[in-house]
């Protein structure tokens, strides 16, 4: 958010407790209560005594600098080590396999890319325009990352079958590639991209294969060991090379905790930012930002040993139910069709003949929260676990919502969908 100059100023005094924590209620009175049953957006929520945990860890840590964790606080260095650990077991990580804390998914996003172009430079020397090639649905993160890094981004035009389009991402490698993106899964329908025949693409050319995972990170492997059939998504594909993780999403950690994995510690390398030139001594980190809160990184340890893999998977399971639940029911609705066939935890649904801004706007209006997509329009839903408890609630004021739409009585009213921040000017996607 930018901010004019003279917009507030400075105050003469401090307020007393009672009138900072007065103005502070009085500001946050229309803010969207994050763990509302009717809230059905990027918020995520595992239960009372999940946040309670997460809190006491947080607070722990809370003025303690990750920065500083080799030399002041060696519990951070502790805790971030045991989830890495956890983290790379879930994803079937060879023996050579490490990882990093990272303050969130562009975070982790931007130190992938920016490793593999590191990589490249030494790998691929020939290389004169780096460039990535990502699917229609990639985050919009990859392309802000290339943006800072001087690299060039292939994002393909369509996603046949709401996945990444495997052709297209072949005829758009070309010498100066040197990375290939696929999503596990992306924002856009929840479906897991074709990983295997991307990680194929990857080996036979030589690129650096990165898997997306930041809002499946967390769900996947549990799924996965439920039996329910998932395409492969982590480092038992030999073309996988790193893989992006957010803790903060389904981990259940506090913003802002992600991880970056990788396949091979040799690469860490090139994640690494080393300078010494100046006068305190040797600067090194493997992130972008440098000082960093130690409290999401103990709330992701804390919550990591308080639930298990047992909580973790029993939580998937019934957000799974619910799915199911609402998937049954909008297919029930005339008018309504559900986009793709969702592998994880979030799905999309929209329709051929309707305004389904229109529908978005009625459930707003009837309490509901949910995200917007464009291609197609939909409403998209990120479900917990204590969502099956409202599936018959938002089934019963959908199909009234879609009755009234049909009927004229209501109108679209709302803007365009925005992922984030405002709608001043947004970046096309280039096809290749």
């Amino acid at each position: 958010m930018t901010v004019r100059a003279g917009a507030a100023s400075f105050f003469a005094h401090g307020h007393s407790l009672e009138e900072v924590r007065s103005e502070l209620t009085k500001a946050r009175a229309t803010d969207t209560t994050w763990k509302h049953r009717r809230n059905l957006r990027a918020s995520y929520f595992a239960g009372d005594d999940v946040v309670a945990i997460a809190t006491e860890a947080f607070t722990a840590c809370l003025g303690q600098n990750a920065l500083y964790g080799a030399v002041a606080y060696p519990s951070l260095r502790q805790f971030e080590a045991e989830v890495i650990e956890i983290l790379l077991a879930l994803f079937r990580a060879p023996a050579k396999a490490t990882g990093s804390i990272t303050t969130g998914g562009t975070e982790s996003i931007f130190m992938a890319v920016k490793t593999a172009r590191d990589w490249a430079r030494s790998e691929r020397p020939a290389v004169t325009t780096p460039t990535l090639v990502v699917g229609r649905t990639a985050h919009a993160a990859f392309d802000k990352a290339a943006h800072l890094l001087g690299l060039e981004v292939r994002r393909m035009a369509t996603s046949p079958n709401f996945r990444a389009d495997v052709d297209g991402m072949a005829a758009a490698i070309d010498r100066n590639t040197i990375m290939i993106v696929g999503s596990a899964p992306p924002y856009a329908y929840g479906v897991v991209d074709p990983l295997p025949e991307i990680a194929e693409l990857a080996t036979r050319h030589g690129l650096w294969m990165h898997v997306d995972a930041c809002v499946g990170g967390m769900v996947l492997p549990f799924i996965r060991d439920l039996g329910h059939p998932l395409p492969t998504f982590d480092f038992t594909l030999p073309g996988v090379t790193s893989v992006s993780i957010d803790l903060h999403k389904y981990g259940y950690a506090f913003h802002g905790c992600s991880a970056l994995l990788l396949r091979s510690e040799a690469m860490s390398a090139y994640q690494r930012y080393e300078f010494d030139a100046w006068p305190v001594g040797r600067y090194s980190t493997t992130n972008f930002a440098g000082s960093r809160n130690g409290g999401p990184v103990a709330s992701a340890w804390a919550v990591m040993r308080y639930l298990g893999h047992a909580g973790y998977q029993a939580l998937v399971a019934k957000m799974l139910e619910a799915k199911a639940g609402l998937i049954a029911g909008i297919r029930r609705i005339d008018a309504l069709e559900v986009i793709g066939h969702p592998d994880g935890t979030l799905l999309s649904f929209g329709s051929p003949s309707l305004s389904i801004e229109a529908v978005a706007g009625e459930m707003n209006r009837r309490a509901w929260t949910f995200a917007r997509q464009t291609d197609p329009p939909g409403i998209l839903l990120l479900l917990n676990g204590f969502h099956g408890e409202i599936v018959a609630d938002f089934l019963d004021d959908l199909e009234a919502t879609v009755g009234a739409v049909k009927a004229g009585r209501v109108q679209a009213t709302a803007g365009p969908a925005v992922y984030t921040g405002s709608n001043r000017k947004r970046r096309s996607a280039t096809g290749a």
